[in-house]
């Protein structure tokens, strides 16, 4: 079964979604797929990424199959709980590059309903 957020969902908790494999396996074109659906759903949606991670773009997630949406790049984990506030989904590209901080921070966002 897969269920959607609504979109005025804050008095609910929200959750966590990891998205794994190997490399080349479609994880980052997958995090595309699902922002942008929520995005043709109307909902805010914002994508952070390490700011080390300059592979294709600094501003961007980019699929290997070219596949693109914009992000925002951050130097620590702590600067997506700043950001993500009035936002309805949040999507972490390369999550493994942030600092052990993450975790609490994923946890506080979806306790936050997002």
């Amino acid at each position: 079964m897969f269920l959607e957020n609504t979109v005025n969902h804050k008095e609910q908790f929200g959750w966590i979604e990891v998205i794994c494999g190997s490399m080349f396996s479609g994880k980052t074109e997958e995090l595309i797929r699902r922002l942008k659906r929520a995005q043709f759903a109307r909902q805010k949606v914002e994508i952070f990424k390490p700011i080390v991670d300059t592979r294709y773009h600094e501003e961007k997630v980019v699929s290997h199959d070219e596949n693109e949406i914009r992000s925002t790049p951050v130097p620590a984990a702590a600067n997506i709980r700043l950001l993500a506030d009035d936002c309805d989904v949040v999507g972490i590209d390369e999550a493994q590059f942030f600092d052990d901080e993450i975790v609490t921070v994923c946890n506080d966002l979806a306790n936050m309903g997002i």
